[in-house]
């Protein structure tokens, strides 16, 4: 039952995510998304389950805080946090730019980042309960 909510919050979330044009709302709606994930790797009750909790926790929190740093700086700057008005950053802002497509990537979970590491042992410990 936990986890068919739990799923049904993951999908919820990311459809809204989808829908949004302000970078903040765009960051806290995908930070339920991951904490739906949370929810279900608590209740599949495995020690990778577990693990994969608390490291999709811990690097959540990192790299949404530097998310949410990154737009209040664009914030300052541009007075919007409008998605479609920044379409020329990179020539304005070059390393910035970079850091925000690197925090970016590593909250969607790209493959060698702390964040797919946790939604990997997630997803483990619940199959892990559930074949």
């Amino acid at each position: 039952m936990v986890y068919t909510i739990s799923s049904f919050g993951v999908i919820y979330a990311s459809l809204t995510t989808l829908q949004q044009v302000d970078l903040k709302k765009i960051i806290a709606y995908s930070s339920v998304g991951h904490m739906g994930l949370v929810t279900i790797g608590i209740f599949s009750f495995t020690t990778q389950g577990l693990l994969g909790s608390v490291l999709l926790m811990i690097s959540h929190g990192v790299t949404s805080s530097a998310l949410f740093l990154a737009i209040g700086l664009l914030y300052e700057r541009h007075h919007t946090r409008i998605v479609k008005y920044y379409s020329g950053l990179m020539h304005t802002m070059p390393i910035f730019s970079v850091c925000f497509i690197i925090f970016t990537l590593g909250n969607l979970g790209l493959p060698a980042t702390s964040n797919f590491t946790g939604e990997f042992l997630v997803l483990l410990g619940c199959f892990a309960t559930n074949s």
